[in-house]
């Protein structure tokens, strides 16, 4: 028998509340082990390691990743740069997309409906190395017609989508 393609998505509404509970623990502490995370859900290794993996198999889990604190890389200024498009065509804002995201600098890219088209997270070291990145990543784009800059004083994590 052949393997079956990985889902992309998981079913809505089939994650129980053992899957719930892996997902919390792993979101408090992405490096647990195995059997700290079985001890902490209350399931066998064997059984946590089969959920974890159909977790990531399903799509519910996306990544695991470490969270760096701009500042601890001399980046302690953040930005939200709304960018409108003067047009839409989809091979256009493909490739602003893919260009913005890959950006350095910049943390988080949405592609969104409404007067502004991206906005655009960015963490930077200074005012100036701002507007560089503003002129030289994201104005340089003919689609581009129109950019706002907001200056982030705080960021908080919000409780998440298993915060009830």
């Amino acid at each position: 028998m052949g393997q079956q393609p990985k889902k992309t998505q998981p079913v809505s509404g089939t994650l129980d509340g053992t899957d719930l509970a892996i997902l919390a623990a792993l979101m408090e502490d992405g490096r647990m082990t195995n059997a700290a995370l079985a001890a902490r859900v209350g399931v066998a290794e064997s059984t946590c390691a089969y959920r974890v993996r159909a977790l990531r198999e399903s799509g519910a889990i996306a990544s695991i990743n470490a969270r760096i604190d701009p500042r601890a890389l001399g980046r302690p200024l953040h930005a939200i740069i709304k960018v409108r498009l003067g047009s839409h065509s989809r091979e256009l804002v493909r490739n602003l997309y893919d260009a913005l995201v890959d950006t350095p600098g910049v943390l988080t890219v949405f592609h969104i409906g409404g007067g502004d088209d991206f906005l655009v997270h960015a963490a930077v070291a200074s005012p100036e190395k701002l507007r560089d990145l503003i002129l030289e990543h994201v104005t340089v784009h003919p689609v581009v017609r129109q950019t706002e800059t907001q200056l982030v004083f705080e960021v908080r994590e919000g409780r998440g989508v298993l915060g009830g």
